[in-house]
């Protein structure tokens, strides 16, 4: 395959700027297209306000000036005009399956057999939005965490018809803009992260469904213990640091008293019938204000720009001999 030197993103909402920002940076060409008037309208707005953050907080990734980074991401209001001449195309569209593999079919009857296409889906699966492609071998999943210009990692999703041309080559452009990549090997829903995240949330919401805790008691024994551990420790490496006996032990003692429930959380649904949604309506497990929502916004990517900054001062290579 051609080296890769133009990208193309579809959605320029949440992820997709993100995403394209970081690619720019990496001095590629990007593309970006939204259906939205009004999300295309601002989508340099926001990419300029994160780099210029980063900027103040010495974390540009790059070493170019903001108005270069800047001229490079062009936006467009057709996918027509959006998806010419592009490498790669990633969507990062609404997670709605439908929505999803239409808009895979019409890509794939658009771009030239030799265009990667990838979803940012965080739960769909390659196979599922690939059912209707001529070329299923050029399509599999890259899912990013957000914000994704601070998060270092990315799923790759090796689907079932994917080519090992594919996956190596989408592989080999994430390591070269800095990306710490895992590949998913078996399709599976929500990959890795994800399924492990959303056991964590089920008994999260559990713990103060039963009264052990409030949420704000949830949130401070998690953010001030093991989550500060699981920055620098895996559950495997903790396992084989206290011993996998101890670990059994708890395990066995614990797995019995957790939720196995495999309904919608009954504390979720209440949050979402009653209209407290979080900070999109005000109002969630806390309150939040315009002035509340910056600061902690500000709060998260300082603490990941410090954690990343950590990383590469010292690099985790405590496994090899």
């Amino acid at each position: 395959m051609e080296p890769v030197k133009r990208i193309t993103l579809i959605g320029g909402g949440l992820m997709g700027h993100g995403i394209g920002q970081e690619f720019a940076c990496h001095g590629l060409s990007v593309s970006i297209f939204d259906d939205d008037p009004a999300t295309r309208e601002t989508v340099l707005e926001r990419i300029e306000t994160n780099l210029v953050f980063m900027a103040k907080n010495n974390y540009l990734t790059c070493d170019k000036k903001i108005e270069t980074i800047l001229d490079a991401v062009q936006i467009h209001d057709t996918l027509e005009t959006a998806v010419e001449n592009a490498d790669v195309v990633i969507e990062a569209v609404s997670e709605n399956l439908p929505l999803k593999k239409d808009l895979f079919k019409h890509l794939d009857r658009m771009c030239p057999r030799n265009v990667i296409l990838a979803s940012n889906s965080s739960s769909f699966t390659p196979s599922q939005y690939a059912e209707e492609a001529r070329y299923p071998g050029r399509i599999l999943g890259t899912h990013y965490f957000n914000p994704p210009y601070l998060i270092p990692l990315v799923e790759v999703v090796n689907g079932k018809k994917t080519t090992k041309e594919t996956l190596n080559a989408m592989i080999a452009l994430l390591k070269k803009v800095g990306k710490k990549v895992v590949v998913v090997k078996k399709e599976a829903p929500g990959f890795i992260a994800n399924r492990i995240q959303i056991a964590l949330f089920r008994e999260a919401f559990n713990v103060v469904e039963q009264g052990i805790a409030t949420p704000e008691e949830v949130d401070m024994a998690i953010k001030n213990s093991f989550g500060r551990r699981l920055g620098v420790m895996g559950p495997f490496e903790q396992c084989d640091i206290i011993g996998a006996d101890l670990k059994l032990s708890i395990y066995n003692a614990l797995v019995p008293e957790i939720s196995s429930d495999t309904d919608s959380s009954r504390l979720l649904l209440r949050q979402v019938e009653t209209g407290r949604l979080g900070m999109k309506t005000g109002e969630g497990f806390y309150r939040w204000s315009q002035q509340s929502r910056k600061k902690v916004y500000e709060r998260i990517q300082k603490m990941l720009i410090a954690m990343n900054k950590t990383d590469e001062i010292s690099p985790d290579e405590s496994h090899k001999n």
